[in-house]
């Protein structure tokens, strides 16, 4: 599979001196290089010190907080494409921040696992549903223009330094990728390997891929999550489903710790109405829903009666939810003070330019959180608003908004 090529972002207008000192140091970098090449003898292929030197090269461009994590000859790739859940059948649909994050932690896991630096695609699609910011749409772009306008900088979500820490990563717009990209085109099939329908376990034990510089994976068509066969059997979980949002981008991060230091002791709830509540009619015209009793445990009326054992009166509730309706949860202010993320605007206005950014920051407000109730059960211990399985059980059943039990 050919790789994409990632088109480098257009410098800004610099001043002649620093023009100058650009041009000194590209010239130095050639001219390096080509030594290194040259000594070689008649081999098209750079040796091992030669690769180890333009990784040294490169560290020293970089500035002091981007250098925690070095490169060295011993560091080897891989790569799952330049976007998340493609390829697969997500490709053009663009799914919500949750399946997506499902995808990443699986490739990331991959390449704990195979202890290689995985190649971070550059952007993240932003599915418009999710998005009410609405980043501009263009009708007469082309598939991969409106993909690009509907997509956000992934360093804008996520702190690379924070998750290399325990997974090292590179950006696929950044230097580091493509001086990886030019090594391999040096050592040819010596270098990169496109797999696919392969083990993790292969890769890592067979000389054939451990040995490769960088692995190019074909990942499911299904989605990237897909490759992650065993992620049931929780003791074969590498990464937890927390790490990805305690991986928030910093200015996310602090963000969300001054609105909770001005929340002080706080409970919080997260409300997911507007993307689960459908309903599709049978061949009676009866209305069915996956979740039957969602819309019921929703709303503030069960929600108090829901949540008077778990959190007491006058307690500050901060809310974080996808329902549209201006002053839908009003009627629990009359046990509880409410705190929603419009209420802190000076702090996430000149921050969030999306919705995704936005849910970073609520999820780290929710996590600070006394008691977090969520909508679902995520697993046996966790406080929830209604008892409905979260996974699609396809099962449609006639919508119950009563106090009667469910049969």
């Amino acid at each position: 599979m050919a790789f994409p090529r990632t088109q480098k972002p257009k410098p800004k207008p610099r001043s002649p001196l620093i023009f100058f000192f650009v041009s000194l140091s590209a010239i130095a970098f050639l001219f390096l290089f080509s030594s290194l090449i040259s000594t070689n003898g008649s081999s098209s292929f750079p040796s091992s010190n030669s690769i180890q030197k333009i990784f040294r090269l490169k560290n020293l461009t970089q500035k002091q907080r981007r250098n925690r994590h070095f490169f060295s000859v011993n560091d080897k790739f891989l790569y799952w494409g330049n976007r998340i859940d493609c390829p697969g059948k997500h490709c053009e649909s663009c799914e919500g921040l949750g399946h997506q994050e499902s995808s990443l932690r699986c490739a990331l896991e991959e390449a704990m696992f195979l202890q290689r630096t995985f190649v971070m695609p550059s952007r993240m699609c932003i599915n418009p549903i999710h998005n009410k910011k609405g980043l501009l749409h263009q009708s007469n772009s082309s598939s991969e223009e409106s993909w690009e306008a509907n997509s956000c900088a992934m360093d804008s979500l996520y702190d690379m330094d924070l998750i290399s820490d325990t997974v090292p990563v590179i950006l696929d717009n950044s230097k580091s990728w493509y001086q990886v990209l030019s090594t391999g085109m040096k050592l040819g099939a010596r270098a990169v390997g496109h797999v696919e329908k392969v083990s993790r376990i292969e890769l890592r034990d067979s000389s054939r891929y451990s040995n490769l510089l960088l692995i190019n994976r074909t990942a499911s068509p299904l989605s990237w999550f897909m490759e992650c066969k065993d992620r049931n059997n929780h003791s074969a979980v590498m990464l937890p489903y927390k790490f990805l949002p305690s991986m928030a981008a910093e200015n996310l991060r602090d963000a969300a710790e001054k609105i909770k230091g001005l929340l002080g002791d706080y409970d919080a709830i997260h409300v997911r109405r507007g993307d689960k509540i459908k309903t599709r009619k049978d061949r009676f015209g009866v209305d069915r829903s996956l979740h039957p009793h969602l819309d019921r445990d929703t709303r503030p009326e069960f929600m108090l009666k829901r949540i008077a054992k778990w959190v007491p009166a006058g307690r500050t509730l901060f809310i974080a939810s996808n329902e549209r309706i201006p002053g839908f949860f009003s009627p629990l202010s009359a046990r509880y003070k409410l705190a929603y993320s419009s209420n802190y605007s000076d702090i996430l206005d000149p921050v969030v330019q999306n919705n995704y950014q936005l849910f970073m920051i609520e999820r780290l407000i929710m996590a600070g959180a006394k008691t977090l109730i969520r909508t679902f059960k995520e697993d046996d211990t966790d406080l929830s608003l209604t008892d409905d399985p979260k996974k699609n059980t396809k099962a449609w059943q006639i919508p119950v908004y009563t106090d009667e039990e469910r049969r």
